[in-house]
């Protein structure tokens, strides 16, 4: 059974060399970001979201700990923000590490991020995926979530 357990200020300059590159390489491979530019902007993205890393007001920063395993097993980084009137846990980063993929972990801590969420104030939970990320859009889905909005684009020549 996971628990969420909060970053320190160590722990963030780690999250970010982790999950930046991932993040750049996403964004290389949906065609937004040149692969010569992509490192430098996704670190700089993270950083601006994350002034002061895991103190930056309403954002939340966790490790995915399994007891039984004494390890960490992923993270989850989500923000409070108003929307519409209402109190949404936006969803920027959930990653299970591969050597404990498939287990349930991802399910589990969406448990946990909603129960977390709502303590907080939240009424709802967003979340951005890419298109090509099938595996995730497919859990997302299975998880009850619905689908708000579609970007597409057409290549041309």
């Amino acid at each position: 059974m996971l628990i969420l357990r909060p970053m320190t200020a160590g722990d963030f300059e780690r999250f970010v060399g982790h999950s930046a590159p991932q993040y750049a390489a996403e964004k290389v491979t949906s065609g937004e970001w040149t692969p010569e530019e992509a490192l430098e902007r996704g670190d700089r993205e993270f950083r601006q979201l994350l002034p002061q890393g895991p103190d930056t007001p309403d954002n939340h920063l966790f490790h995915l700990h399994d007891p039984e395993e004494g390890a960490d097993v992923g993270v989850l980084w989500y923000a409070l923000q108003t929307r519409a009137g209402s109190v949404t846990a936006f969803v920027y980063e959930v990653e299970v590490y591969e050597p404990h993929r498939r287990r349930g972990y991802a399910t589990q801590a969406f448990a946990l991020l909603e129960h977390d969420a709502a303590v907080r104030g939240a009424t709802n939970i967003s979340l951005h995926v890419f298109g090509h990320n099938t595996g995730a859009r497919a859990l997302y889905e299975g998880l009850g979530f619905q689908t708000t909005n579609v970007i597409m684009r057409k290549e041309l020549g």
